[in-house]
């Protein structure tokens, strides 16, 4: 394996590595520093996309620590397909922002072998679709090895990408993997919502020492979202199995992660008018699951409603469900209802499409109808 690596020119030497450095210290030596991370050091920034967020965690853990690179499809001369990764070939140089050919099974298994060997990839997919071409390697070789080695081998390696449902693009390149991935035992999956979400857990990730999967969603990634002044920081990391209480409520709860957080907030407000005030949780990690945070949300409200764009069937849905049958089932005071993609391949026609995912109003009257039930 290390032989291997070595012959693909990612080991150690062979990087070209550098000291740390910061942005400060890079713009006095000439250096080019991230576009994105520009207007943070000026300071005036105090909101930011999740683009944003992306672009510039992955600039300062790559300056933070000289083993991290990352390897993908058009991550450097294009600057990455959706510009994540704006800027980082210029300030980091080819052999920390490698380019790769189209084999996802090819550079996922020579990264995974760079983690065994001592070093930090991130690799992009280009979405999450294309995983599919390297799932082998993701589930047999990177998640299994600590367990099959006896604790011996580290694999600390990220995969990140668009996930969920794009717009337009047809069934095979529109559907979650989160139930995919998070059904695995030694992977960490998680799904950032806002650009704080999207900073602190993509910093997170680079730094645990094993694998995990960033399951970004490309409609959010144009969105802004205030960052607060904690979240500013270098050192700034979100811990993965804790959920995040986006907005407080006391009838019903609605829980959801990735972009769904967003119909769960327009929903919440609708039902407002109505008089119901709805709790919303942001699961962020599905993969650790935050079960206490749910369990505790529901014994609040006694009703819950989950929300995702995934099929139904073994989906992440069904997981909170059976989570708070089997924790928080005598604090119910109706079932709990879930809202889910269609169970169909992802339709081509724009009409076909947004009926197979889920909407605000399908929140809304979901809620209603626990509600109704005495």
């Amino acid at each position: 394996m290390q032989a291997l690596v070595r012959a693909a020119g990612l080991g150690r030497g062979v990087l070209g590595l550098k000291p740390r450095v910061n942005a400060a210290t890079a713009m006095k030596d000439g250096a080019m520093p991230s576009p994105f991370s520009l207007t943070r050091t000026c300071g005036y920034a105090t909101e930011m996309t999740v683009r944003e967020a992306l672009n510039g965690a992955l600039d300062e853990e790559m300056a933070r620590d000289e083993n991290v690179y990352i390897m993908g499809e058009e991550v450097g001369e294009y600057q990455g397909a959706y510009k994540i990764t704006k800027g980082l070939l210029q300030k980091f140089g080819p052999r920390r922002v490698v380019d790769t050919p189209i084999t996802e099974h090819g550079f996922t298994g020579m990264a995974v072998g760079s983690a065994m060997h001592g070093l930090k990839p991130v690799v992009e997919f280009m979405t999450w679709n294309f995983s599919m071409q390297a799932i082998d390697q993701i589930i047999n070789s990177a998640a299994k090895t600590h367990y099959m080695s006896a604790g011996q081998i580290n694999c600390p390696i990220v995969f990140r990408g668009p996930n969920g449902a794009a717009a337009g693009v047809a069934a095979q390149h529109s559907q979650c993997f989160a139930a995919w991935y998070s059904s695995c035992p030694g992977l960490k999956v998680v799904l950032p919502y806002s650009a704080e979400d999207a900073r602190g857990m993509i910093k997170a990730a680079i730094r645990d020492p094993d694998p995990v999967c960033v399951l970004e969603h490309e409609i959010l990634y144009g969105q802004k979202f205030t960052v607060s002044d904690e979240a500013m920081s270098p050192d700034f990391e979100i811990p993965f199995g804790k959920l995040k209480v986006e907005r407080e409520g006391s009838d019903v709860t609605l829980i959801s992660f990735s972009r769904g957080v967003d119909l769960c907030l327009h929903a919440a407000q609708a039902l407002e008018s109505e008089g119901i005030s709805a709790e919303v949780l942001n699961l962020r990690s599905v993969r650790p699951l935050d079960r206490e945070g749910i369990i505790k949300s529901v014994m609040k409200t006694s009703r819950a409603v989950t929300v995702e764009e995934g099929w139904p069937q073994c989906s992440i849905s069904s997981e909170v469900m059976a989570t708070i049958m089997e924790d928080g089932f005598d604090y119910l005071d109706a079932p709990v209802e879930r809202i889910t993609g269609a169970d169909i391949p992802m339709p081509y026609a724009e009409n076909l499409e947004k009926m197979a995912l889920p909407q605000i109003d399908d929140v809304v009257r979901a809620a209603r109808r626990t509600l109704s039930r005495r």
